[in-house]
């Protein structure tokens, strides 16, 4: 898999992690969201929920000139949600159409959380980065 320098930074400080520091990690993570702006703040059609995850969390995303940003909204008392979207925040805002594009759906096992993490709150991580790249494709095909 091709991952983003941002992306791979994050992934190298899960997989520098002994087993047993890896959920603290991404509950550092989930601290580390990036706060919506103002100016997104109340603006719920921007937003699109991703259904794939047991929590209601939600997603923004623009390209210009081929730069993707991202933003997520999600709830404080939901974690891991919000840990899966603080690495792909910190990891992807900013980030090209094609390195967004090129990012394996499968960035759990890449962090080593395939088996620490159950398979239904894996499978919102994996509909975060497929809700992304299908926003992120149709943005810059102008659709």
């Amino acid at each position: 898999m091709t991952v983003p320098a941002n992306l791979q930074h994050v992934v190298d400080q899960f997989a520098k992690a002994p087993s047993n520091l890896r959920l603290p990690l991404l509950l550092e993570y989930a601290n580390k969201l990036p706060a919506l702006p103002e100016s997104m703040q109340g603006d719920p059609d921007r937003f699109e929920r991703v259904e794939e995850c047991q929590t209601p969390l939600f997603l923004a995303s623009e390209v210009t000139d081929g730069v993707v940003r991202i933003w997520f909204d999600a709830p404080e008392e939901a974690p891991t949600t919000r840990g899966f979207a603080s690495i792909l925040s910190h990891g992807l805002d900013g980030a090209t159409v094609d390195d967004v594009l090129s990012v394996s759906g499968d960035v759990a096992s890449e962090l080593g959380l395939t088996t620490l993490i159950s398979p239904l709150r894996l499978r919102g991580l994996e509909g975060m980065i497929g809700r992304l790249q299908r926003q992120v494709r149709e943005a810059s095909q102008g659709a």
